[in-house]
């Protein structure tokens, strides 16, 4: 292809996407208790949930260093790519964007980052969606359009058991954090400008799911749309979704994708999460 997409280990793509569209796919490094691997070549989704039920707890996360994407950039390019869209995590929950796009300022315009304002899917439909473009033979201009365009057509809603981890890794205000403790609630979240933020409040995880379902339903509206479910430590929870919204969404449901969430995501929700995102799609694609 003329044009290659990279994105990052946080858009947690089903293995048959990845093979199908020869994404590129540069990892974050996960610290579990002083122990450092990067996200799905050396750490798991068990290994976090592991470090996560322990007593003394420290886990933490980091960014690609921009010489990684450089790396891979130039590894591309000699590969015989003229361009190169990189698609990353928000640049609300990571420096991910800022290291691309360091990385990039090495290429001039022949590398075009893109901040997907989501992750998990939220980031690995777009992702696709700009490798689609690429194997149309769009350019690199067209190929960052349709990134862009899919992350407009892209929502994220999830369901954590508590909101301690996301206070303790600073991706959510004490404040919120300590509202949700003392009334015993169950926060559902959504990123509608890329930062993390309690979209509904509600009793139990029964209730919480059955609210995923109705938000993921309202965002799909008319259109055909692609689903994808993450989950972590929660299969019930992800079969017990998808369930649901095949039967809601009926013929509108096109492909639909369930995935565990990564160590990244895994240390900063905790054991319990529950994710919807919907790509609702265009009558072209």
């Amino acid at each position: 292809m003329p044009v290659a997409v990279v994105t990052d280990s946080t858009a947690y793509l089903p293995s048959e996407l990845l093979r199908a569209h020869r994404l590129t796919v540069v990892p974050l490094t996960v610290v579990l208790n002083g122990a450092e691997g990067l996200e799905g070549v050396e750490t798991t989704p068990a290994d976090a949930t592991r470090a996560l039920g322990g007593r003394r707890v420290s886990v933490s996360t980091s960014r690609p260093a921009p010489e990684q994407f450089a790396r891979t950039y130039r590894e591309l390019f000699d590969a015989g790519v003229d361009g190169i869209v990189s698609v990353h995590l928000s640049a609300e929950l990571s420096g991910t964007v800022e290291a691309a796009r360091l990385a990039a300022a090495e290429f001039g315009d022949r590398v075009a980052v893109v901040d997907s304002r989501s992750t998990g899917m939220g980031l690995g439909f777009p992702a696709v969606v700009a490798a689609t473009a690429a194997e149309r033979g769009e350019d690199l201009p067209g190929v960052r359009d349709a990134a862009l365009a899919a992350i407009a057509r892209t929502s994220i809603w999830f369901y954590v058991d508590t909101l301690e981890f996301l206070r303790r890794g600073g991706r959510i205000g004490a404040a919120e954090a300590l509202l949700g403790t003392a009334l015993s609630v169950k926060p559902i979240m959504h990123m509608p400008d890329g930062a993390i933020v309690v979209r509904d409040k509600v009793r139990t995880a029964s209730r919480g799911i059955a609210r995923l379902v109705d938000l993921a339903v309202e965002a799909a509206g008319d259109d055909e749309v692609d689903l994808a479910v993450h989950h972590l430590a929660a299969p019930q929870r992800a079969d017990a979704l998808l369930e649901a919204l095949t039967v809601r969404l009926g013929d509108r449901l096109r492909h639909a994708y369930v995935s565990e969430a990564g160590a990244v995501v895994a240390a900063h929700a905790g054991p319990g999460l529950a994710c919807v995102v919907v790509h609702r799609r265009p009558t072209a694609e």
